[in-house]
């Protein structure tokens, strides 16, 4: 973090003001114990919010995605008593970002495949199909079902002698495709310890590997080869359903019903009626930060609302949560701005006295803070209470003492990098770490999703997510470490920021190189993934609609941290484009 010269013109009167709580609920917030947290919700398999989709307004698009909407539903209840073929669809519907229609039925299929693999009623030719093996695997670990590798791979190893043997098998499974891309996407699901899982990934992808380089250049096997290569780069449990979407030829699910093609017409709709929705949610938040005016206020603002929404949009995928989206880009917008005050504006003292107002929450020591800061507390403290506010009204929770306290816990983070860097102190990698995950605002975005979801707020969760949960500090760890591995300036601001890579170096300069320590990093990642994996596994205390926001944040992260040699960051300008401002997906990848 660097502190750079203040603007000296900061004599005038800034008086903070707040947009007060009712008294009912700021009694309640005094009186909020661990013994008297309200229970507003049960913990239960999927939340269901009305349809925001009811509001699209060409009423015969409407009408036909209902129709089309329930044939595919009795598709998918009659052709999913089909073992594989059950599997195929919820697979097709997922990757196709269009799965919260068909929440129950995807459960119930599930559960039927969950009792398959605890009974072992497996049938002989099911036990020894790899594609259908790795598949219900995956499907069911991605819907928290704790299914062992072991149990379910067991068969398989068995056949090959591990995945490094050299059975006859062996030659066989190297030409099933379909089932080697299988087993590398399952395993992305591996949690930590389950080294068979890891085995499968090398194996397969060495496999898949092998094949592209002697069927790429051959024309019959071209589009193949571009699908096996895409599996390898974007594997469907570390990426965004929806960005990924158009890249899918679903001629690959031979479905013996016909289901392909009502599915075809139906995600064509569903994407444009969605992207109708998206585009609306951008003009709110444009207007709401227009009238915020702290891009005027603050000379060195952030004016970049459309990118602090693509990670409310990114995290809440259920079309559903509109409101949410739009109040959850409020904080985010927040973090950037402090973020930004912390790292290239203001001085440690300065920084100092910010921290300490914001950890008391002291409305009258705002006045002695110079007027940027004023206009940024201000700011803050009226979001906070706008937000509690409405959680209340809707949850019957107050949850201001939580917000309060994650913003503290960051301001706190980043004062702790500004003095680092002010000092000249070079801190351990994982002091550094330690503290980064914090100053990440990994935290303050997910405690702000979990009040606004107002699913399972128990008193454990309240405890639980104010402390940094491992569902939490997983996402945060594989977010700061992948921005630490960008070697383009986040915005070319004149601000330092640590990084693990400089640190790690620094601490084993006589051991390691560049590269190795980008490894490292890499390896990191690939450890926080293992974790957020086991975390998101039953028995698990948060929502699904919360446990998929933690994925899908950390999903995002590629996107948005993937700079090129110019600064810029075209993986995320192509997302922006293909579910924002691209009218319908490319036709022929449906």
């Amino acid at each position: 973090m660097a502190s750079s010269s203040i603007v000296s013109d900061r004599s005038s009167h800034f008086p903070v003001t707040s947009t007060k709580l009712s008294p009912t609920i700021n009694e309640q917030n005094e009186s909020n114990t661990q013994d008297n947290v309200v229970v507003v919700s049960y913990p239960l398999k999927e939340n269901t919010y009305p349809s925001e989709l009811s509001i699209f307004t060409d009423v015969d698009v409407r009408v036909k995605h209902e129709r089309k909407l329930k044939v595919f539903k009795q598709i998918l209840i009659e052709v999913g008593e089909d073992p594989f073929e059950g599997l195929a669809m919820i697979d097709a519907v997922q990757r196709l970002g269009i799965d919260y229609h068909f929440q129950g039925e995807i459960e119930q299929i599930l559960q039927r495949h969950y009792m398959i693999i605890t009974n072992g009623s497996t049938t002989h030719h099911h036990q020894h199909n790899l594609q259908e093996i790795a598949l219900r695997f995956r499907l069911l670990r991605q819907e928290g079902y704790n299914v062992p590798a072991g149990d379910v791979f067991n068969e398989f190893i068995r056949k090959n002698e591990d995945f490094e043997g050299k059975s006859h098998d062996r030659i066989n499974v190297s030409e099933d495709i379909t089932g080697l891309m299988g087993l590398y996407e399952a395993s992305k699901l591996s949690g930590e310890g389950e080294n068979v899982l890891d085995e499968a990934g090398n194996f397969s992808a060495n496999l898949l590997n092998e094949w592209i380089k002697n069927k790429h250049d051959k024309l019959d096997h071209h589009c193949e080869a571009k699908v096996v290569e895409n599996t390898l780069v974007y594997p469907h449990h570390k990426s965004l359903p929806r960005f990924m979407a158009k890249t899918l030829f679903l001629s690959n699910y031979q479905g013996e019903n016909g289901w392909i093609h009502v599915l075809q017409e139906l995600a064509i709709m569903d994407f444009n009626m969605v992207q109708s929705l998206y585009q609306k949610e951008i003009v709110q938040v444009s207007k709401w930060w227009k009238d915020l005016g702290l891009a005027n206020k603050l000379e060195f603002a952030r004016d970049q609302p459309i990118k602090w929404y693509i990670w409310s949009m990114a995290s809440l995928t259920d079309p559903n949560l509109s409101e949410q989206r739009v109040d959850l880009t409020k904080p985010i917008s927040l973090i950037y701005i402090i973020d930004d005050i912390f790292d290239v504006y203001g001085t440690v003292d300065e920084l100092t006295l910010f921290t300490e107002t914001i950890t008391r929450w002291d409305l009258s020591a705002a006045d002695q803070l110079p007027e940027y800061l004023r206009i940024c507390f201000k700011a803050l403290n009226d979001i906070t209470d706008e937000i509690s506010f409405k959680v209340y009204n809707k949850h019957g929770y107050n949850p201001v003492h939580s917000l309060r306290k994650a913003w503290a816990s960051l301001c706190n983070a980043f004062l702790v990098e500004a003095k680092w860097f002010d000092s000249g102190h070079l801190p351990k990698a994982e002091e550094y770490l330690e503290n980064g995950i914090v100053s990440s605002g990994v935290h303050v975005g997910l405690v702000h999703i979990f009040f606004l979801l107002g699913q399972n707020i128990t008193k454990e969760n309240v405890e639980l997510i104010d402390n940094h949960p491992g569902l939490i500090s997983s996402t945060a760890t594989i977010l700061r470490l992948w921005d630490d591995l960008g070697s383009a300036k986040d915005e070319n601001q004149e601000g330092k920021d640590g990084s693990y890579i400089h640190y790690y170096m620094m601490e084993n300069q006589d051991t390691t190189t560049a590269e190795c320590a980008r490894n490292h990093a890499i390896d990191k990642i690939s450890n926080a993934w293992k974790s957020l994996n086991k975390q998101c596994l039953s028995p698990n205390p948060f929502s699904a609609t919360f446990t998929r926001a933690c994925l899908n944040l950390a999903r995002m992260v590629p996107l948005m941290y993937g700079y090129d040699d110019n600064q810029r960051l075209p993986i995320l300008e192509d997302y922006i484009k293909s579910l924002l401002f691209e009218n319908t997906p490319t036709q022929g990848v449906y």
